[in-house]
């Protein structure tokens, strides 16, 4: 192994493997291994940060230390990570060459590369486990399990999964695989593997500090945070399956007006247009747009558009795009991607010509209305067949790139509505990747089941992604697959519009059934011919579930100080909106086994009711007095209390 020092990086180099170690960051690493002549130099997921290091050579080996971390590597090639001399973390290795007291006989290599084409590579990446570490973030997935250790994870985008591969370890430590290719980690009790099925190199970002909060805001320095949130979007957001006209929305708007219920967002959901791809309104059915948003600007309302990927083969856009070649393509056979109620493709986000197609398309059609809030649904995007190696974008093969297409899609209309000088931006994304948040997306959890299962599920998605670095979340209350007939839908919603209320963004949403409301038209395009969901406004469910939700709404609006303060911490260091308990209370070891309640930003712990006929829970209290917000007593804490909690009464208590 041949070492050597260049500004402040170090180079390690034996027969065909190079290993480039630099500072990026406070206390940060980062790591890249090639078999090819050179790096690419793509920073993917990473911005450029300055940053210096000490670079040492020794008998045994090399070390290159950034502030409260270290990387040592062996003559042999294999690494270990320590802060403030405490190993942190350490390659994987039963080979002869390594230097463990394990059977070398194996011949399991902490790295393998094994070719595809070209320069590309199968990269595989092993690290050893380590007792009692717990592992939090990587995204979004739909389970229960909070601690991610012993979980397999794939590393791909899926319509309600997200892939964003960050994880902090109860071991003082960050963890990120900076690549945007399909792949896989497995977080084994026995070791740790990471693997893309198609790169270039191995690259990954490490960094330790000594608290949870520390180590997000070295991460999010280097990926990015949030912009500050809008304050005329901090209250109730309105949306259901769907709004089919101009009168059913102004209706709503009107409504909310009438009974004294401020209405932060209205929202426009899918099929308003003639055919996907057009991004336009049917004028059939939205006759004047012009005089909707005159009127929602009065009753003081936000207007939001579902806007999706897809382009239909009959769109009046497909044939201009097609020519100039700003579709996702497929590998072979016919060029469809998905198939939902038409014969589509889906436009390529990580083209730069047809992120400003699209974007002047709905400039054109929407925003010169005063629609400046977009919903990006389908953002993975989603394909009839999630067969990654059947598609491949503008910078190469989704196998490679295309967990990264959230993240271009956010960017093209974050930075178009920059452009045109607005400031209050936020648009609804199901989907986002390492560094979405500095694109003011609103991350919702996809189309998911209205059970309360799924609500389970929905607590630890929520806290994970904030780990993950979007602090800016949202599930659909209620859950979108649902039935208004089921016996125990209402106490569903209520018990998720509760959890709803103290989350960063409060919105109504769902496909509530059943489907016998008649469509409009007896077309198959057009904005009158799909399906619409029943009803879904806070008054919809009778007087006893809409008096809750009142009640908690208000409850919302009173915190709205105290929300935007929450909101600016996220711009200011990257910390979460919703928050593992050991996130605020990291020396606290009961916080770090808790994973069913959760601190609203620094003073709130909420502890949600996620279980069918549920009247009373264990809730945790850390160290400390709190305050019970519905009677108002106060407890001491470090100790388990069981809390009531009838149907109208979530456990929040605020600490004093």
């Amino acid at each position: 192994m041949y070492f050597s020092e260049k500004n402040g990086s170090l180079t390690a180099r034996q027969q065909h493997e190079t290993i480039r170690i630099e500072p990026w960051g406070s206390h940060a690493l980062r790591i890249r291994v090639t078999h090819n002549a050179v790096f690419t130099e793509d920073d993917r997921a990473l911005s450029p940060v300055p940053s210096a290091a000490i670079v040492s050579e020794h008998a045994h080996g090399a070390s290159i230390t950034n502030g409260k971390i270290s990387c040592f590597i062996s003559t042999n090639g294999w690494m270990e990570f320590y802060s403030k001399d405490r190993l942190i973390l350490k390659e994987y290795c039963r080979d002869f060459r390594g230097a463990n007291e394990h059977s070398p006989s194996m011949k399991y290599y902490a790295r393998a590369f094994k070719p595809v084409s070209g320069d590309d590579y199968h990269i595989t990446a092993r690290f050893e486990a380590q007792d009692g570490e717990k592992i939090f973030g990587m995204g979004q997935y739909q389970q229960p399990a909070l601690d991610l250790k012993g979980c397999i994870l794939e590393l791909a985008q899926r319509n309600s999964q997200i892939s964003i591969p960050f994880y902090l370890s109860s071991k003082g430590y960050g963890f990120l695989w900076n690549n945007a290719g399909i792949g896989e980690v497995m977080f084994g009790l026995n070791y740790t593997q990471w693997s893309s099925l198609l790169s270039p190199e191995l690259d990954y970002w490490i960094t330790a500090d000594d608290s949870p909060k520390a180590i997000m805001a070295n991460y999010t320095a280097v990926t990015g945070r949030a912009p500050a949130f809008p304050e005329n979007a901090l209250g109730l957001w309105q949306c259901k399956l769907r709004y089919r006209t101009q009168e059913e929305v102004l209706e709503v708007a009107r409504e909310y007006k009438k009974r004294g219920i401020p209405l932060d967002v209205i929202v426009i959901d899918f099929f308003h247009w003639v055919r996907q791809g057009d991004w336009s309104f049917d004028p059939a059915y939205w006759p004047n747009p012009q005089q909707m948003m005159d009127e929602l600007k009065e009753l003081g309302t936000r207007c939001m558009v579902s806007i999706w990927p897809t382009v239909d083969k009959k769109s009046i856009n497909f044939d201009e795009m097609s020519e100039k070649g700003l579709f996702i393509r497929t590998e072979r056979g016919t060029i469809q991607c998905f198939d939902f109620q038409g014969d589509t493709v889906i436009y390529d986000a990580l083209n730069p010509e047809a992120q400003e197609f699209i974007w002047n398309k709905v400039r054109e059609n929407y925003y010169r209305y005063g629609i400046d809030m977009f919903w990006l649904d389908e953002a993975e995007p989603e394909y009839s067949s999630y067969d990654y190696e059947h598609y491949r974008h503008h910078t190469g093969p989704a196998l490679k790139v295309g967990n990264s297409y959230p993240k271009a899609h956010a960017q093209a209309f974050y930075e178009g509505m920059k452009a045109q000088g607005q400031t209050d931006i936020v648009n609804l994304l199901r989907c986002a990747w390492v560094g979405s948040q500095k694109y003011a997306a609103l991350v919702w959890s996809g189309d998911i089941k209205s059970t309360f299962t799924s609500l389970r599920d929905q607590l630890s998605a929520g806290l994970n992604i904030g780990i993950a670095g979007i602090p800016w979340w949202v599930s659909d209350t209620g859950g979108f697959f649902g039935n208004v007939n089921d016996a125990h839908f209402n106490e569903l919603l209520v018990r998720w519009f509760q959890f709803s209320t103290f989350c960063p963004v409060l919105r109504m949403h769902g496909d509530r059934g059943p489907h016998d409301i008649p469509s409009l038209s007896d077309l198959d395009y057009g904005g009158g011919f799909s399906e619409t969901g029943r009803p879904n406004e806070l008054w919809s469910y009778g007087e006893k579930v809409y008096s809750i939700l009142k009640k908690y709404l208000d409850i919302r609006l009173s915190m709205k100080e105290y929300i935007k303060s929450v909101m600016q911490e996220a711009s200011e260091n990257g910390s979460p909106v919703i928050r593992t308990m050991f996130y605020e209370f990291p020396v606290d070891e009961v916080c770090w086994r808790t994973d069913d309640q959760y601190m609203f930003g620094p003073k709130y712990l909420v502890a949600p009711v996620m279980y069918q006929g549920m009247t009373e829970r264990p809730v945790y209290l850390p160290h400390g007095r709190w305050r019970n917000i519905h009677d108002g007593a106060i407890i001491d804490g470090a100790k388990r209390i069981t809390a009531a909690a009838p149907l109208a009464i979530i456990p929040v208590y605020e600490k004093l």
